[in-house]
């Protein structure tokens, strides 16, 4: 018997859902960020203790990202932190 692993992300509402694919993003549910899996400042973070880990979330793309009430990353995502910045003004 093989069992799939199952993956936590966020979805669109805020809720979290069981998922057989990982996420495409990362973010911070507390800060309300998304970003790159890879981002530096993220990686940064977590190197500094458990307490970003504690509130990491992952996506499975950006629209839901966006849908979910989070922003861009200016780091890892910088034309889309603009483009956001922009439409808050």
């Amino acid at each position: 018997m093989t069992s799939t692993r199952l993956y936590r992300l966020i979805a669109a509402d805020g809720s979290t859902v069981a998922s057989p694919t990982k996420g495409t993003l990362g973010g911070h549910r507390k800060n309300r960020i998304y970003g790159r899996l890879d981002c530096k400042a993220a990686r940064r973070a977590m190197e500094h203790g458990r307490s970003y880990e504690q509130q990491r979330v992952f996506f499975a793309d950006e629209a839901t990202a966006i849908a979910a009430g989070y922003r861009p990353c200016a780091v890892c995502m910088p034309e889309a932190y603009k483009s956001w910045k922009a439409q808050e003004s």
